[in-house]
């Protein structure tokens, strides 16, 4: 079962010249096939405009950002189909489009409710964009690099972590933590910066992780930090080919969604 909501406005107008354009934030709910166990994520406006980043113009026009991370409360959903009865999982109906069964425990105990989903291959965020979209009939994906720079310094000068709202190698203890533990960023979006790298779409290239995580120096961690995919990140994995699902060993990649109008 899916529900969608509106949420208040936030206020936030397009920097861009001409009338202000107010969109609302929406909710999604999402529950397991008997209707139980609900779970909410809220998508916040991206304020439509013409953005400079690095000397170049973007323009944002009609997307939503997750205000979070993706959470283990809706991963959870997904990759272990209990959107599907019972009687589906025993047939097998989506069993190949979805993740398969981890070796190992991917949370490592350190908690999953309200916790970041980590681990997380490019091609699972993906998929779980294309799930969403057909589940929930809104296009779902990820953010392109400029669109998530552009959200993480809230339209402005690119920005820094701090200890007021970053989780990195100096304060996390090594692991990840709750979401929402930090404070928002000025358009309200949390986790920007460390706690579990991001994955972004570039223009060209490889696919990157955005922001940094729970185990990048302060130091080293700003809107403009990326890293690109490295086979170290499934070293331990024993499939060949490799998991096209999991990261063996990268405890730090997880993602953020894109709704797109």
């Amino acid at each position: 079962m899916v529900s969608i909501g509106s949420l208040a406005v936030f206020g936030i107008i397009a920097l861009s010249q001409g009338p202000a354009q107010v969109r609302d934030a929406f909710a999604v709910t999402i529950t397991e096939a008997d209707e139980a166990n609900p779970v909410s994520f809220r998508m916040l406006p991206v304020p439509d405009g013409q953005y400079t980043l690095k000397g170049k113009t973007h323009e944002i026009k009609g997307i939503w950002m997750g205000e979070t991370e993706v959470l283990w409360d809706l991963y959870r959903i997904y990759y272990q189909r209990l959107d599907l009865s019972p009687a589906e999982q025993a047939l097998g109906i989506d069993a190949k489009a979805r993740p398969s069964k981890p070796y190992e425990p991917p949370d490592h105990g350190w908690g999953t409710t309200g916790f970041p989903a980590i681990h997380l291959h490019y091609l699972a965020a993906e998929a779980l964009c294309a799930w969403l979209t057909k589940k929930v009939g809104k296009r779902f994906r990820l953010p392109t690099e400029a669109e998530w720079e552009i959200a993480c310094s809230a339209g402005g000068l690119p920005v820094s972590a701090a200890e007021d709202t970053s989780w990195h190698a100096g304060n996390s203890a090594g692991q990840y933590q709750q979401a929402k533990t930090k404070k928002a960023n000025r358009w309200g979006f949390y986790d920007m910066l460390g706690n579990a790298g991001e994955w972004v779409k570039p223009k060209t290239g490889a696919p990157l992780l955005k922001g940094g995580h729970f185990l990048t120096e302060i130091s080293e961690m700003d809107s403009s930090s990326r890293e690109v995919y490295s086979p170290l990140w499934q070293d331990s994995d024993p499939q060949l080919p490799k998991s096209k699902w999991w990261l063996s060993d990268a405890s730090f990649a997880g993602m953020r969604l894109v709704c797109q109008e």
